[in-house]
Protein backbone atom coordinates (compact mmCIF):
# COMPACT_ATOMS: atom_id res chain seq x y z
CA UNK A 1 0.00 0.00 0.00
CA UNK A 2 1.45 3.70 -0.81
CA UNK A 3 -0.28 6.68 -0.24
CA UNK A 4 -0.68 9.07 -3.06
CA UNK A 5 -0.28 12.13 -1.22
CA UNK A 6 0.13 13.16 2.19
CA UNK A 7 -4.32 14.21 2.14
CA UNK A 8 -4.66 11.10 0.52
CA UNK A 9 -2.80 9.35 3.77
CA UNK A 10 -4.99 11.77 5.86
CA UNK A 11 -8.13 10.49 4.39
CA UNK A 12 -7.29 6.95 4.96
CA UNK A 13 -5.86 7.83 8.63
CA UNK A 14 -9.65 9.78 9.42
CA UNK A 15 -11.59 7.10 8.43
CA UNK A 16 -9.51 4.61 10.24
CA UNK A 17 -9.60 6.83 13.21
CA UNK A 18 -13.59 7.42 13.29
CA UNK A 19 -13.69 3.94 13.26
CA UNK A 20 -11.56 3.57 15.95
CA UNK A 21 -13.20 5.77 18.48
CA UNK A 22 -16.40 4.92 17.64
CA UNK A 23 -17.81 3.57 21.30
CA UNK A 24 -15.17 5.00 23.20
CA UNK A 25 -16.28 7.57 25.56
CA UNK A 26 -13.49 10.37 24.39
CA UNK A 27 -14.85 13.54 24.47
CA UNK A 28 -12.93 16.96 23.85
CA UNK A 29 -10.52 15.81 20.85
CA UNK A 30 -7.83 18.25 20.37
CA UNK A 31 -6.05 17.38 17.11
CA UNK A 32 -1.93 18.47 17.38
CA UNK A 33 0.04 18.03 14.18
CA UNK A 34 3.88 17.39 13.96
CA UNK A 35 5.14 19.85 11.71
CA UNK A 36 5.84 20.04 8.95
CA UNK A 37 4.86 16.68 7.10
CA UNK A 38 1.95 15.82 9.90
CA UNK A 39 0.53 18.72 9.32
CA UNK A 40 -1.68 18.50 5.96
CA UNK A 41 -2.06 14.93 7.36
CA UNK A 42 -3.80 16.01 10.82
CA UNK A 43 -5.68 18.50 8.72
CA UNK A 44 -8.10 15.67 7.06
CA UNK A 45 -7.95 14.03 10.65
CA UNK A 46 -9.46 16.91 12.28
CA UNK A 47 -11.71 17.94 9.62
CA UNK A 48 -13.45 14.48 9.71
CA UNK A 49 -13.46 14.38 14.04
CA UNK A 50 -14.73 17.98 13.77
CA UNK A 51 -12.07 18.54 16.08
CA UNK A 52 -9.54 21.56 16.42
CA UNK A 53 -6.37 21.47 15.06
CA UNK A 54 -3.15 23.23 16.01
CA UNK A 55 1.22 21.53 15.93
CA UNK A 56 3.08 20.73 18.64
CA UNK A 57 6.55 21.53 17.74
CA UNK A 58 9.36 19.17 17.88
CA UNK A 59 12.75 19.30 16.24
CA UNK A 60 14.81 16.43 15.29
CA UNK A 61 18.61 15.97 15.95
CA UNK A 62 20.38 14.24 13.51
CA UNK A 63 23.61 12.10 13.53
CA UNK A 64 26.42 13.73 12.68
CA UNK A 65 26.85 13.98 8.52
CA UNK A 66 23.78 12.36 8.57
CA UNK A 67 20.93 14.91 9.49
CA UNK A 68 18.34 13.16 8.42
CA UNK A 69 19.02 9.70 10.72
CA UNK A 70 17.11 11.30 14.02
CA UNK A 71 18.97 9.91 16.96
CA UNK A 72 17.33 12.20 19.30
CA UNK A 73 14.58 15.42 19.36
CA UNK A 74 13.98 18.37 21.54
CA UNK A 75 10.32 19.83 22.32
CA UNK A 76 9.23 22.71 24.81
CA UNK A 77 11.65 23.67 27.57
CA UNK A 78 12.15 19.75 28.12
CA UNK A 79 15.42 18.46 28.49
CA UNK A 80 16.93 16.64 25.08
CA UNK A 81 15.31 13.31 24.54
CA UNK A 82 18.04 10.70 22.96
CA UNK A 83 18.00 7.49 21.73
CA UNK A 84 20.84 5.81 23.85
CA UNK A 85 20.82 2.61 21.65
CA UNK A 86 21.61 4.71 18.31
CA UNK A 87 24.24 7.20 20.59
CA UNK A 88 26.19 3.66 21.60
CA UNK A 89 26.86 2.41 18.55
CA UNK A 90 27.81 5.92 16.86
CA UNK A 91 30.17 6.21 19.94
CA UNK A 92 28.35 9.53 20.82
CA UNK A 93 27.60 11.37 24.49
CA UNK A 94 24.98 13.59 24.89
CA UNK A 95 27.40 16.51 25.16
CA UNK A 96 28.79 16.08 22.06
CA UNK A 97 25.71 16.37 20.93
CA UNK A 98 24.48 19.95 22.92
CA UNK A 99 25.16 22.58 20.09
CA UNK A 100 23.23 20.28 17.73
CA UNK A 101 20.24 20.25 20.53
CA UNK A 102 20.88 24.13 21.11
CA UNK A 103 20.60 24.93 17.52
CA UNK A 104 17.43 23.29 16.89
CA UNK A 105 16.04 24.44 20.22
CA UNK A 106 16.23 28.18 19.02
CA UNK A 107 14.55 26.36 15.43
CA UNK A 108 11.90 25.23 16.88
CA UNK A 109 11.20 28.84 19.11
CA UNK A 110 11.53 30.30 15.80
CA UNK A 111 8.92 27.89 13.95
CA UNK A 112 6.50 28.24 17.00
CA UNK A 113 6.35 32.36 16.92
CA UNK A 114 5.60 31.75 12.84
CA UNK A 115 2.90 29.10 13.33
CA UNK A 116 0.98 30.50 15.74
CA UNK A 117 1.63 34.59 15.68
CA UNK A 118 0.99 35.48 19.32
CA UNK A 119 -1.44 32.58 19.97
CA UNK A 120 -0.68 30.38 22.70
CA UNK A 121 0.18 26.88 23.16
CA UNK A 122 -2.84 25.19 23.41
CA UNK A 123 -3.99 24.08 26.39
CA UNK A 124 -4.26 20.24 26.67
CA UNK A 125 -5.55 19.37 30.08
CA UNK A 126 -8.28 17.03 30.24
CA UNK A 127 -8.78 16.65 26.90
CA UNK A 128 -8.47 13.98 24.62
CA UNK A 129 -5.04 14.65 22.45
CA UNK A 130 -4.40 12.92 19.24
CA UNK A 131 -0.53 13.25 17.82
CA UNK A 132 -0.26 12.84 14.18
CA UNK A 133 2.40 12.83 11.94
CA UNK A 134 2.83 11.77 8.34
CA UNK A 135 4.69 8.68 9.53
CA UNK A 136 7.52 6.96 12.28
CA UNK A 137 10.82 6.00 11.05
CA UNK A 138 12.83 6.59 14.23
CA UNK A 139 10.01 7.40 16.49
CA UNK A 140 12.35 9.95 18.57
CA UNK A 141 10.58 13.11 17.22
CA UNK A 142 7.30 11.82 18.27
CA UNK A 143 8.52 10.22 21.68
CA UNK A 144 9.76 13.65 22.36
CA UNK A 145 6.12 15.07 21.41
CA UNK A 146 4.48 12.75 23.50
CA UNK A 147 6.69 12.74 26.50
CA UNK A 148 5.99 16.73 26.55
CA UNK A 149 2.32 16.57 26.05
CA UNK A 150 1.73 14.20 28.76
CA UNK A 151 3.68 16.18 31.67
CA UNK A 152 0.57 18.74 30.56
CA UNK A 153 -1.96 16.21 31.71
CA UNK A 154 -3.98 15.30 28.78
CA UNK A 155 -7.18 12.66 29.46
CA UNK A 156 -6.07 10.80 26.62
CA UNK A 157 -2.90 10.97 24.81
CA UNK A 158 -2.86 9.50 21.25
CA UNK A 159 -0.73 8.96 18.47
CA UNK A 160 -2.14 8.21 14.75
CA UNK A 161 -0.05 8.41 12.02
CA UNK A 162 -0.36 6.29 8.18
CA UNK A 163 2.52 4.05 8.25
CA UNK A 164 5.68 3.40 10.93
CA UNK A 165 8.57 1.44 11.36
CA UNK A 166 8.08 -1.79 13.39
CA UNK A 167 11.10 -1.25 15.58
CA UNK A 168 9.38 2.77 15.54
CA UNK A 169 6.24 1.56 16.74
CA UNK A 170 7.65 -0.34 19.24
CA UNK A 171 9.71 2.64 20.80
CA UNK A 172 6.61 4.87 20.96
CA UNK A 173 3.86 2.93 22.31
CA UNK A 174 4.78 3.26 26.16
CA UNK A 175 4.60 7.15 26.10
CA UNK A 176 0.94 6.91 24.41
CA UNK A 177 -2.32 5.74 25.61
CA UNK A 178 -2.91 4.27 22.44
CA UNK A 179 -1.43 3.96 18.70
CA UNK A 180 -3.23 3.90 15.56
CA UNK A 181 -1.13 3.17 12.38
CA UNK A 182 -2.81 1.80 9.37
CA UNK A 183 0.55 0.12 7.66
CA UNK A 184 3.65 -1.42 9.75
CA UNK A 185 5.71 -2.74 6.97
CA UNK A 186 8.70 -5.07 7.39
CA UNK A 187 10.35 -3.39 4.63
CA UNK A 188 10.46 0.36 5.78
CA UNK A 189 13.39 2.15 4.37
CA UNK A 190 12.16 5.62 4.77
CA UNK A 191 8.66 7.37 5.35
CA UNK A 192 8.81 8.65 1.76
CA UNK A 193 8.64 5.01 0.58
CA UNK A 194 5.23 4.71 0.94
CA UNK A 195 4.00 7.97 -0.69
CA UNK A 196 3.58 8.23 -4.42
CA UNK A 197 4.02 12.22 -4.09
CA UNK A 198 6.17 13.09 -1.19
CA UNK A 199 6.09 16.97 -1.40
CA UNK A 200 8.35 19.00 1.53
CA UNK A 201 6.18 20.79 2.64
CA UNK A 202 6.37 24.53 3.47
CA UNK A 203 6.24 26.50 6.35
CA UNK A 204 3.68 28.73 4.26
CA UNK A 205 1.72 25.79 3.80
CA UNK A 206 1.93 25.24 7.66
CA UNK A 207 0.39 28.76 8.47
CA UNK A 208 -2.31 28.73 5.45
CA UNK A 209 -3.43 25.37 6.97
CA UNK A 210 -4.05 26.48 10.22
CA UNK A 211 -6.07 29.57 9.12
CA UNK A 212 -7.85 27.61 6.84
CA UNK A 213 -11.58 28.56 7.11
CA UNK A 214 -13.55 25.65 9.11
CA UNK A 215 -10.47 25.17 10.69
CA UNK A 216 -10.30 25.78 14.66
CA UNK A 217 -7.45 26.47 16.34
CA UNK A 218 -7.15 24.40 19.55
CA UNK A 219 -5.63 27.43 21.71
CA UNK A 220 -8.45 27.35 24.64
Amino acid sequence: MRFLDHRHAGQELAARLVEWLSGRDLTDILVLALPRGGVPVAAEVARALGAPLDVVVVRKIGAPGRPEAGIGAVAGDEPPLYDGRALEVLGLSEDDLASDAARERAELRRREELYRRGRPAPAVEGRTVIVVDDGLATGVTARAALRHLRARNPAHLILAVPVCAPGAAAAVRDEADAMVCLYRPESFRSVGQWYEEFAQVSDNEVISTLRRPGVSPGDR
